[in-house]
């Protein structure tokens, strides 16, 4: 059975664009795969989080992973910082990463012009810590988006590299799982890209969002004064909004709606009324699990106790094979 690996940060809240777009997936590929989802504290430390930030922001993810479907005796679900394994791992790829191919990433000069008081060593060995995360299992399929590719190539470099060193074909290649055609995109609500959390807390409608709170959300979604001719071409802004209907509405809802913009008598409060009242719905059975299981503090302790004793079976068998290509000995 082909392995899986796939993470995420710790600072990430999961929303609808999440949800809809890997998170289904991953629960369907935990039946046909060798699946490790883990949560990227350690990479979150490149953004200084305080104590009480990270261990909240840790737990948040964990509960919403399980709420979502991800099953803790079907998957590896874990907290990466649990596994010491991946940071020794990752200790001994910088040893044979480069300034320059770092320097190059173009997430680390991303991230240099965002935040220039803030580049940090973590930062650019951020792609040497994401091939420890792949390479610790072996993988060999990434789910990964657009801007991670480069990432992934690198990881390849990293694992290539090693093998050629140590003279021994041990790490596979990893590379992209594409979800084809199941892969949903989901829009945000500022009328522009995808829904996500860095375009802004109002751009992105949240698992664990309450009704009221998706209510105004959706209500502040952004439109233009309405159609000026029949069966025009729709804006991106309102686009989007047709599209989430999509995800979230009866097919007859959408219909409803998309003949009244067709013939120019669409009301776009009753559209994102209905929009929002949809959303509220797709995500309570969610919101109702994650509420349950973010009270059950003994059964969190032994799913992230589980999923350390299994990511750690893996990586230390890993590691001990690196250290021998290596050349460590015990005297």
């Amino acid at each position: 059975m082909e392995t899986v690996v796939s993470g995420i940060r710790s600072t990430g809240k999961l929303h609808l664009g999440n949800y809809y777009g890997a998170i289904q997936n991953f629960v369907k590929m935990q039946h046909e795969y060798n699946c490790y989802f883990f949560i990227a504290d350690l990479h979150s430390l490149t953004t200084h989080p305080t104590p009480g930030d990270l261990h909240g922001n840790v737990k948040h993810v964990l509960v919403e992973y399980l709420a979502a479907g991800i099953d803790p005796e079907q998957s590896t679900i874990y907290i990466q910082s649990d596994v010491p394994e991946v940071s020794e791992l990752y200790l001994y790829l910088n040893m044979n990463a480069y300034l320059g191919e770092l320097e190059r990433a173009t997430s680390f000069k991303d991230k240099v012009r965002a935040n220039p008081d803030n580049v940090n060593a973590g930062l650019l060995t951020y792609p040497v810590l994401m091939a420890a995360d792949i390479l610790i299992h072996k993988a060999i399929k990434v789910p990964v988006g657009k801007d991670q590719e480069q990432h992934l190539e690198m990881a390849r470099t990293f694992g290539n590299r090693f093998n050629r060193l140590y003279n021994n074909e041990y790490f596979p290649e990893p590379y992209a799982f594409s979800f084809g055609e199941s892969l949903i995109k989901i829009p945000g609500l500022d009328g522009k890209g995808k829904m996500g959390k860095s375009e802004g807390e109002a751009n992105a409608v949240y698992l664990s969002d309450s009704p009221e709170v998706i209510r105004k959300k959706v209500m502040r979604a952004v439109t233009d004064s309405g159609p000026t001719s029949e069966n025009q071409e729709k804006p991106q802004e309102i686009q989007n909004l047709f599209d989430l209907m999509k995800v979230v509405s009866t097919p007859d809802t959408h219909d409803h709606f998309n003949d009244l913009y067709n013939k120019m008598q669409i009301r776009y409060g009753d559209l994102k009324k209905q929009l929002a009242e949809d959303m509220v719905i797709a995500t309570t059975p969610i919101r109702e699990k994650i509420n349950d299981i973010a009270a059950n503090s003994d059964y969190l302790r032994k799913v992230a106790q589980h999923g350390a004793d299994k990511a750690r079976e893996s990586a230390q068998r890993t590691i001990k094979e690196v250290r021998e290509l290596i050349g460590f000995r015990n005297f």
